[in-house]
């Protein structure tokens, strides 16, 4: 009896501290990481190839950096959502869309196109 409260309350600090025990990781799903693809190729939604070079897209644009090695760019993937979310939180004179901020895509969609973005 004791031995399960004592586990429980170190479980409960755990949690309320947002303490980690195996590692902070989470792996995207195919299906998000093409999802994020669709949209983010999409020219009525996220258009990233008109500024951006990618693997696998037609018609880059050359406006932004080319979108590789992405995990060495932006080693915390909630930096690189942020990016996408609004760019000019981080440049004010970006050219960049704030496609969050201003709509441009859902949560979800910004959510998915990370996952793409990220896995490039």
């Amino acid at each position: 009896m004791i031995m399960k409260q004592v586990t429980s309350g170190i479980v409960s600090i755990i949690l309320l501290c947002g303490i980690t025990i195996f590692g902070s990781f989470s792996v995207a799903s195919a299906d998000a990481i093409s999802d994020g693809k669709k949209v983010a190729f999409d020219r009525k939604k996220g258009n990233c190839l008109a500024c951006h070079a990618i693997a696998g897209g037609s018609l880059p644009g050359n406006i932004g950096p080319p979108l590789i090695a992405m995990k060495a760019r932006f080693p915390n993937k909630a930096d690189l959502h942020a990016q996408i979310w609004d760019s000019t939180a981080n440049n004010p004179n970006t050219i960049m869309p704030p496609f969050g901020k201003h709509r441009i895509l859902t949560e979800k969609e910004v959510e998915l196109v990370t996952e793409f973005i990220y896995s490039l």
